[in-house]
């Protein structure tokens, strides 16, 4: 870990209170024309998990780094067995003291599916067109990676000496379809990604609906993701003769009690310092509601109040939500099964036993079954240090002035999540600003403004920098 001394959490600004206007447009960075060449090459290569091939994209990245240069014996391909598509590549920038913890770029490869038929463009060609880069995966998170490999060559190039190895680490399967390369990572060659500081996707710069910057978040944690399978099963029998014991309506009976339930608000130095911050700037009801909760997790009349906006229920708690419904095999029978998937996204450090002995006390059915799917092993978040936090303020404070910094807990997760499991602290920070409406994210005609991209390169050279050339 970088560093040992605590952090107070800096000011967060609402997105209504304040917003900056961008600053002028500076001379471009040195060696743009090879970004926007590897970015096209990343971007236009489908990765995708129907139509795609991360593998690819990782070999054409490696082949990039060392045609210009980058020596062959730092690149290392990966393809897990039984895994043809899901290739990872790990590259190392070996610094200066080889016993000081390394710096590592994370980022993922795969992308959401697209299908060309429900998007305006080409979803796998790079287009600019009218101040945006429109694609699939040019927010989520092709530019970040880009950016990272570009960080490397860039360095090669100039000589850089830092203290500390750099590496970056491109994976697939955090979308969740591929195997996931970061854990397998973590578990086959966890010394060759090992590191004192992981920067990931997950923190982003915030603009307003007017292209203004608002602020820009350094993600402190992020919530856990975990899955659990609810069944019903029943003898069954013909539809005209139907009975007491109907598997659908026990299992409705159980999601509706569920729908009924909040979990407890809890709190980590994540969320509370940014409620306690937030209360300061907003002021009025819902400042007011923020500063009784912080002081008082169980104020009933607070909670209700900060639970009209679903970003705040969220982030106050634990949550638990159906997303998939299964039941029945014939439309004149008695359903023999039902089963609904329950998607939940809980605050860190809290097992996977605790959510599950929680749904089955707020079911309180015992012939509803409850079985865990996808969990990770509880652990938490990752400490914010001076050490690890003022860099980042600083250098985000040299490319946009007045813009504040704001520490947050994401109420999504990332591979962030596997690797600070594994003891590899892990932030989310890309310093490429969003538009309000989430710039098409895992949705139709993603995009990403191509200012925002290039500021974040700029932003992002000099921030692994300040890290990899600090001593302690």
């Amino acid at each position: 870990m970088l560093g040992r001394a605590s952090l107070a959490f800096c000011a967060a600004v609402s997105l209504t209170a304040m917003a900056f206007q961008a600053p002028a447009r500076a001379a471009p960075e040195p060696g743009e024309a090879a970004f926007r060449a590897l970015f096209k090459e990343m971007v236009e290569i489908d990765s995708s998990f129907d139509t795609g091939n991360c593998t690819t994209v990782t070999e054409k990245v490696a082949a990039r780094m060392k045609a210009a240069g980058f020596p062959q014996a730092n690149l290392h391909l990966f393809v897990p067995e039984g895994h043809p598509k899901a290739g990872a590549l790990v590259a190392v920038y070996p610094g200066r003291d080889p016993k000081l913890k390394a710096v590592l770029m994370l980022g993922h490869i795969d992308v959401v599916n697209a299908r060309r038929a429900d998007w305006t463009r080409d979803p796998f060609t790079l287009i600019e067109e009218g101040g945006y880069f429109y694609a699939r995966g040019v927010a989520d998170m092709k530019a970040q990676d880009a950016i990272w490999a570009d960080n490397l060559l860039r360095y090669q190039a100039e000589g850089y000496k830092p203290l500390r190895t750099i590496k970056m680490a491109l994976t697939c399967g955090e979308e969740g379809l591929y195997l996931n390369g970061a854990k397998w990572l973590v578990d086959n060659q966890r010394e060759l990604v090992d590191a004192g500081i992981a920067l990931n996707e997950g923190g982003y710069g915030e603009l307003d609906a007017t292209g203004k910057y608002i602020d820009q978040t350094f993600q402190a944690a992020q919530k856990v993701v975990m899955s659990f399978t609810l069944e019903t099963t029943n003898p069954g029998g013909h539809s005209s003769l139907p009975r007491p014991d109907n598997a659908i309506y026990s299992l409705a009976r159980a999601l509706d009690k569920l729908s009924k339930y909040d979990f407890p608000v809890q709190f980590i130095d994540a969320n509370r310092g940014y409620f306690t911050k937030m209360a300061k700037i907003l002021g009025g009801e819902e400042g007011a509601a923020m500063t009784a909760i912080v002081a008082n997790p169980e104020d009933r009349a607070a909670s209700d109040i900060l639970n009209r906006s679903p970003a705040y229920h969220s982030m106050l708690r634990t949550t638990c939500v159906a997303t998939l419904l299964s039941a029945g095999h014939a439309g004149n029978a008695l359903p023999q099964r039902a089963t609904a998937t329950i998607n939940c996204r809980v605050i860190p450090g809290v097992p996977t036993e605790e959510i599950q002995a929680t749904l089955a006390k707020v079911i309180d059915d015992p012939d509803v079954k409850i079985t865990a799917g996808r969990t990770y092993k509880p652990a938490a978040p990752a400490p914010v240090t001076d050490a690890v936090f003022g860099p980042a303020q600083r250098a985000s404070a040299a490319v946009w002035p007045r813009v504040p910094m704001v520490p947050h807990m994401a109420t999504g997760a990332t591979d962030a999540v596997t690797l600070n499991a594994a003891g590899i602290p892990t932030y989310g920070i890309s310093g490429i600003f969003r538009d309000p409406d989430g710039n098409g994210v895992h949705g139709l005609n993603e995009r990403i403004r191509v200012r925002s991209v290039m500021e974040a390169r700029k932003f992002l050279y000099r921030l692994v920098k300040a890290y990899a050339d600090q001593a302690e």
